[in-house]
């Protein structure tokens, strides 16, 4: 059995389980954060003169920032599913036990992934639907 422990061990590099766990949160900071710098720098500029109007590129840059940190969120999502499966040997989310130090790390990386994944969308959502400066009102 101890054996065993070391064959899984060994089978998952501590830098991907560290990129499962911490790359959904950092992504989700970093989206956060060009949030309020882009609404901060398109919006206040044209608020002394009345109603402020974002300027059409702003849009443009954050959608392209929300879809690359939602890739990142996905690509540590699947990382960490992958790392997972690979210390666990289980095929179902449902019968995990986790008891391993490395397979928890990998399976709440599973679990942050998913909740960071919807976080991402839903700062990104808006932008369909409001404009940016509204939005920040």
């Amino acid at each position: 059995m101890a054996a065993d422990d070391g064959l899984r061990r060994a089978a998952v590099p501590p830098r991907r389980l560290w990129f499962g766990l911490a790359a959904s949160a950092a992504a989700w900071v970093s989206l956060g954060l060009i949030d309020i710098v882009i609404t901060w720098r398109v919006c206040v500029d044209g608020e002394p003169f009345g109603y402020p109007a974002a300027h059409p590129a702003a849009r443009g840059i954050y959608m392209g920032a929300a879809v690359m940190f939602f890739s990142i969120v996905m690509a540590a999502g699947i990382t960490s599913y992958r790392n997972w499966l690979a210390l666990s040997g289980e095929r179902g989310l449902s019968q995990t036990l986790a008891t391993d130090r490395q397979e928890f790390m990998a399976l709440v990386g599973v679990f942050v992934s998913i909740t960071l994944g919807i976080g991402v969308l839903w700062l990104a959502v808006p932008l369909f639907l409001v404009q940016l400066c509204m939005r920040a009102k």
